[in-house]
């Protein structure tokens, strides 16, 4: 997966940006999900998962858990 050009959130630029999702899109309509920290470790979805889950942050369904 070295081919992928991987994408993170100009917030990560901020104050802790070691610990950061970095996003990427590959082959067959997939995407990818990784920590900076431990880049080795991915997950893989597709789009439309990926919009419910971007969709559910920016609405804040995950904030209790922060």
């Amino acid at each position: 997966m070295s081919h992928l050009v991987w994408q993170k959130s100009s917030y990560s630029d901020a104050e802790g940006a070691d610990n950061c999702l970095e996003l990427a899109q590959g082959e067959r309509d997939l995407r990818y999900v990784r920590e900076s920290d431990d880049p080795s470790v991915i997950v893989t979805t597709s789009p439309p998962t990926l919009r419910a889950f971007l969709l559910g942050a920016k609405a804040g369904e995950f904030d209790h858990l922060t």
